[in-house]
């Protein structure tokens, strides 16, 4: 089969011809994909960044983690699929349901789980093969390149909103207007209209707008922190941007006890100042993607016309120059890639 490789951490990805997947587990399904979303987590991984990830990674590992396809064949346990049906892989390949978190409803943070793209297989090929109890039947209003992005940028705000607990005529901010702040914009709709939207592209800002942020701001040519506190700042900061600055500027842009959701991962270490926390007993809490839970209500609001990502597809044979527009903040929404 056809397949996207990495070779070598911080060089171009291979695509290669390589052999198809082993045989099924008992639990395991095989699926054909048809696309898969490319994640700024793709990138991170491929770049050697993430150096805790990069201990746990497979040799010659296969990304993508926003993963739509056909069930190709069943392991000999699986009942509840069948061949031919769609289904979705997200990151979260499988838990073990049996550990205190996983019991407290918080399986994305097992220290067993495996991971999609990661510590095994992901989506960049032609066949992979998932946990039957992991995968998710897609909505029949969605097409497979609408639904892809769900999987872990729609999920993971999805949950570090849901988490967050906005209240109505709370301000808002979104830091970023990628693949995940694009989201973030229409989930926090559903909880209060004071939006503001801060990038630093013109054209993701008009997007923002376009999704229904009641303010823009541009952070290459603004303020940001001066911005929001002239009306009074912002009680939550929704932080999907992976760079450093934006969560500086999200801590002082902060109203009294608002709070900093974290969701964009930098590759360095974040760094607040205890007296910059106090002085606002400012919070600040994250999320980890999210719970086959969150997947199924975050599923059940998009086919029912509430989020909706904007996305473009790209053939496979086009992932490094994808993963270069990534890099360079070029992408407006989300790329998705197809394999036929």
């Amino acid at each position: 089969m056809k397949a996207v490789i990495v070779k070598e951490f911080k060089e171009p990805l291979c695509i290669i011809e390589t052999d198809e997947p082993e045989t099924l587990a008992p639990d395991e399904v095989l699926i054909k994909v048809s696309t898969c979303g490319v994640c700024h987590s793709d990138l991170h991984l491929a770049d050697g960044e993430w150096k805790h990830l990069l201990k746990i990674a497979k040799p010659d590992l296969i990304l993508g983690h926003e993963i739509i396809g056909t069930i190709e064949a069943v392991g000999d346990e699986v009942k509840e699929l069948n061949k031919g049906e769609r289904v979705g892989v997200a990151w979260l390949h499988w838990a073990c349901g049996e550990c205190e978190v996983c019991l407290e409803g918080n399986e994305n943070l097992c220290s067993k789980q495996q991971i999609t793209g990661l510590t095994v297989d992901g989506g960049f090929a032609e066949l992979m093969k998932a946990k039957a109890s992991h995968v998710f039947r897609i909505p029949k209003e969605l097409s497979s390149a609408e639904a892809a992005p769900l999987l872990c940028a729609g999920v993971t705000v999805y949950r570090a909103i849901k988490l967050a607990d906005i209240k109505p005529n709370q301000r808002v901010a979104v830091f970023g207007v990628g693949g995940l702040g694009h989201l973030a914009i229409q989930l926090v709709k559903r909880y209060t209209d004071e939006v503001t939207a801060i990038d630093i592209s013109d054209n993701k800002l008009d997007l923002a707008r376009e999704l229904g942020a009641t303010k823009t701001i541009n952070a290459a040519t603004e303020k940001v922190s001066q911005v929001l506190r002239k009306i009074g700042g912002a009680h939550i900061a929704v932080v999907t941007a992976s760079a450093k600055t934006a969560y500086d500027d999200a801590l002082y842009s902060l109203s009294p006890s608002g709070t900093i959701v974290v969701v964009g991962l930098p590759a360095e270490p974040l760094t607040f100042s205890a007296n910059a926390l106090s002085a606002r007993e400012a919070r600040i809490i994250a999320s980890s993607v999210g719970t086959r839970q969150d997947m199924k209500e975050l599923f059940e609001l998009a086919a029912a016309g509430h989020i909706r990502c904007h996305i473009e597809t790209r053939p496979l044979s086009e992932i490094n120059e994808v993963f270069s527009e990534l890099k360079s903040g070029k992408v407006i929404g989300r790329i998705v890639i197809e394999m036929a």
